[in-house]
């Protein structure tokens, strides 16, 4: 059973996470989704990192206003969809590659709003009871339409926070599906052009990563992923000298294997990072592998981040 982990190596402590993953892989009607697969490679939206997954596109990097793609994406597809996790440091966003049929960047904004994200870590940053209904890029910037007037205003129980949050999760992921780093303005059907109350007239850009996305994402292996003995695994990270542990826990949450990966490069940026994970003295099963930022504070500074992934050994 996968766990949540809010420390790190022995002394991280563990809370049960959900364990349906038939719910967990659930998706919206409207798409047709599914996890990433193995034989194709996809350009990490954050920093260039390559990953295994079918069918995708490039994405530029998140502080890059003026990248432009390097060719237009295809009709259909894997794009990078940016969910809300949980982290010691609150609400951030961690990325998913997902498959949508029809045109990637309203299936990726429809995904992001309404799709249920393989790993049940992650949520929606959307309130129920909204929707898009085109994304387009027009003057230099894109336009996102929603559906109805639902999302105009700010609803109760939705903070600020979070609204300013659920905004960054659209405009990660428009951009990634578009392979821009357009400034992204929501209209409504009313002619409003705020999203919760944030107006987005003037286009919004993507924030700072280090401000809203984790600090440490796990790009491969993917949730609920059937892996040899011996795999690569990769994601990106902005961690203490560019070190990134990693570890591999049994169903009892006892550690079974352990080690580190290195970073391209930490503080300003996350970065792509790889490693070679060897379990081959473990038994087949399932497991969880963790990958987290180092803390050189040994537990005096902020906690540090983690991202996790069920896996079967076989």
């Amino acid at each position: 059973m996968k766990r949540r982990h809010t420390g790190i190596m022995d002394t991280m402590r563990t809370t049960p996470r959900r364990t349906s993953l038939a719910a967990a892989l659930a998706v919206a009607t409207l798409l047709a989704v599914s996890a990433c697969g193995e034989d194709d490679t996809v350009t990490d939206p954050v920093a260039g990192e390559v990953s295994d997954s079918p069918s995708a596109s490039s994405e530029p990097s998140p502080g890059d206003a003026t990248s432009t793609p390097a060719e237009e994406p295809a009709e259909a597809g894997t794009v990078p969809v940016y969910y809300v996790g949980d982290t010691g440091s609150g609400p951030r966003l961690f990325r998913e590659f997902r498959k949508v049929s029809g045109e990637p960047a309203l299936g990726a904004a429809e995904m992001a709003a309404a799709g249920v994200p393989a790993d049940p870590d992650y949520r929606s940053a959307f309130p129920d009871g909204g929707g898009f209904s085109s994304v387009a890029r027009e003057d230099g910037r894109i336009v996102v339409t929603t559906s109805d007037d639902a999302w105009t205003e700010r609803p109760s129980g939705l903070s600020a926070a979070d609204a300013e949050l659920a905004l960054q999760s659209l405009v990660y992921t428009v951009q990634g599906a578009l392979q821009t780093r357009d400034a992204v303005v929501v209209e409504s059907p009313g002619g409003a052009s705020t999203l919760f109350g944030i107006d987005t007239a003037d286009g919004v850009e993507n924030a700072d990563q280090l401000e809203v996305l984790s600090l440490v994402n796990v790009t491969s292996p993917e949730e609920g992923a059937e892996v040899p003995d011996t795999f690569t695994a990769s994601g990106v990270a902005s961690s203490f000298e560019a070190t990134v542990p990693w570890e591999v826990r049994d169903g009892s949450d006892a550690v079974v294997a352990r080690g580190f990966a290195t970073a391209e490069g930490w503080m300003d940026a996350l970065y792509p990072w790889e490693t070679e994970v060897d379990l081959s003295d473990l038994a087949p099963g399932t497991y969880t592998f963790i990958a987290m930022t180092s803390d050189p504070s040994g537990g005096e500074g902020n906690p540090p981040m983690f991202d996790t992934k069920a896996i079967t050994v076989g």
